[in-house]
């Protein structure tokens, strides 16, 4: 048994309402303490961490009475952000009580509770108040000396009225140590087993205070191969619950940390990285590898994040779209032009503002070097794909390949619909796919096959998130938002790593007559200071009708001597649709960001 699932340290502070008075008694102290430290009011008693792996929530047991419906209030800290919600009664009955959310740590809680109960034919609302006390932030410390807590800080600089009851889920990784870098995949060398980074995966509120954590310590276990991996991919399906992978699995748990379903990946793929995407057909599409190709010259090898597959809801594979057949894995011009110190996730500041050349790729494939590595054909890190969308309207999927330096719309065919990227490098039939850079009025823009001049337009470059505005798109014009990251910029280093920039921005692409108009950016004005060489995001957020922004690796500088860098400083920005300025700022402390996104309690306790 995990002691963690059972300890409950809760004391009933007052209660009123329809009942009229405290319900517990029995002890000297008026509590009746049962089991480990289960205390009783209203209802039942207090289970704190119920499932294990989310410390900062609570249920609220339902004492054997008919719960019909609840309303949970967890009273703010001075100054601080409520967190309110109404609970179904499909929820309700999933917990077997009242399911509380948003608990702060290392503090002694008040949450409020309004709920409705039969008994014996009748029904009746009782009101009641819990001092509910939760422990401190838990996990595996790393020992590194920048860290100096086992989660980061969010220093909230800016929040307009309109986002001020926002919960944000964020996605960050710890720094790899003795103890989680004890297995590695070695067969290739290679894969998603190299990326040892423990998760720091949390909600905060727009006052900068963690409302959850991840408790990973009984799910994620360094000394298991099928059982470790960087957790990646994160989203919010329509349910409320949360589906993400790691490794050689992907998983589904409510926000409460019930596990709906944590599974092995199918036996033909591997090392899961960056993208799980929850479908309208219900069914997931996860990128992935496969775990055993022959190539055209006979050689079996473990490729590099260039496959998706679709998965129903038992997990069957229903379909596969293998990049190396589909694309042209030989396209080197993305990959020569790549600085070398941060090819994603892994970072080498000694190797900071170098570039492969022609030579050295093609010593790779003389030499029969494969695994992890930038390089081109299967087996390689050639297409580095880092998010999957799936297009209902037409059956198609929308990935961004950061090794390409393109977002592209591959049919259920497997034929490829546009590319939106430089056009260099790109032979056919692929550059007869390639989108027209437009102006607002439908003109055709003054552009190379690397940059267009007199106008802002711009192609992504190692960009990150290539999702479709699905509230803003149709048939034939589709939306779409993306991070570009700015590495590789016009297929080229700069003389200077901090002439790099960063830009979120949102594409309209005319997928009738082949066209693509830039209609929104931010990020160029800010600079090197917002730059991130690697991961992050950018989404359009319907429920504010916003765009939400992680700059997930900002502040990260290659260009201190001795080949060292600074940890980066992650910058969460959201703005209102069209809007020049953020209307939302936070900064997190030191240490790498992946993913951040705004999180729904109603979706997760309200609505399912």
């Amino acid at each position: 048994m995990n002691r963690r699932k059972f300890l409950s340290c809760a004391v009933l502070a007052a209660t009123a309402g329809a009942t009229g008075g405290a319900m517990a008694m029995g002890t000297a102290s008026g509590y009746n303490v049962v089991g480990f430290a289960a205390l009783y009011g209203p209802l039942g008693e207090v289970l704190v961490n119920p499932y294990g792996i989310a410390p900062l929530t609570a249920i609220i047991k339902n004492g054997g009475y008919e719960l019909l419906d609840a309303d949970v209030r967890v009273v703010p800290k001075k100054g601080g952000q409520e967190i309110a919600y109404k609970v179904s009664r499909s929820q309700l009955l999933t917990h077997g009580g009242v399911p509380v959310f948003g608990l702060y740590a290392d503090y002694q809680n008040q949450v409020e509770v309004t709920a409705k109960k039969r008994f014996k034919g009748q029904v009746e609302t009782v009101k009641f108040t819990y001092t509910i006390y939760a422990g401190p932030i838990t996990g595996i410390p790393s020992g590194a000396p920048h860290e100096k807590s086992l989660m980061f800080k969010a220093n909230v600089k800016k929040v307009s009225k309109k986002f001020a009851d926002r919960l944000y889920f964020v996605n960050n990784l710890g720094t790899p140590n003795a103890q989680t870098m004890r297995t590695i995949w070695n067969n290739p060398m290679g894969g998603a087993m190299t990326w040892q980074f423990p998760p720091k995966t949390v909600i905060i509120d727009t006052k900068g205070e963690i409302r959850w954590f991840l408790d990973y310590r009984d799910l994620w276990k360094p000394e298991d191969p099928y059982s470790n991996g960087v957790m990646m991919g994160f989203h919010q399906n329509p349910d409320g619950c949360l589906t993400f992978g790691f490794g050689q699995r992907y998983a589904k748990y409510d926000l409460m940390g019930r596990k709906i379903w944590n599974r092995r990946l199918p036996n033909a793929y591997a090392d899961f990285s960056h993208a799980l995407d929850p479908a309208q057909n219900g069914h997931y599409f996860l990128r992935v590898s496969s775990a055993d190709l022959r190539r055209a010259d006979e050689k079996r090898v473990h490729t590099v994040r260039d496959v998706i597959i679709e998965v129903d809801q038992n997990g069957t594979v229903v379909d596969e779209w293998r990049l190396f057949d589909i694309l042209d894995p030989y396209r080197s011009d993305v990959i020569k032009a790549l600085d070398q110190g941060a090819v994603c996730l892994n970072i080498d500041p000694s190797k900071s503002g170098h570039t492969l050349s022609a030579e050295e790729l093609a010593k790779q494939e003389a030499e029969g070097e494969f695994g992890d590595i930038a390089g081109v054909g299967p087996g390689r890190n050639w297409a580095h794909v880092n998010s999957v969308d799936y297009d209902p309207t037409d059956d198609s999927i929308i990935i961004s390949s950061r090794h390409q330096s393109a977002c592209i719309k591959i049919g259920r065919d497997k034929k490829v619909k546009w590319i939106l990227g430089a056009p260099k490098g790109w032979r056919s039939p692929w550059k007869e796919a390639l989108l027209t850079p437009v102006s607002a009025k439908g003109q055709k823009l003054n552009c190379t096959d690397v940059e267009c001049t007199d106008t802002d337009f711009d192609w992504t470059y190692t960009q990150h998130t290539a999702f479709r505005v699905d509230e803003k798109s149709d048939k034939r014009y589709c939306m779409i938002s993306v991070f570009d990251n700015g590495d590789a910029r016009n297929l080229d280093q700069p003389a200077l790593a901090s002439m790099k920039y960063s830009r979120a921005v949102i594409y309209k692409i005319d997928q009738k007559n082949m066209t693509v108009e830039q209609v929104w950016e931010y990020g160029k004005e800010r600079g090197h200071d917002w730059y991130s060489p690697v991961t992050s995001l950018t989404r359009y957020e319907a429920d504010k009708d916003s765009v939400m922004v992680y700059s997930a690796t900002a502040g990260m500088d290659f260009s201190l001597s001795g080949g060292s860098s600074t940890p980066p400083r992650p910058v969460l920005n959201e703005f209102e649709w069209g809007a020049k300025e953020p209307a939302v700022e936070i900064q997190m402390s030191p240490g790498s960001g992946y993913r951040a996104f705004p999180i729904s309690v109603k979706k997760a306790f309200t609505e399912n």
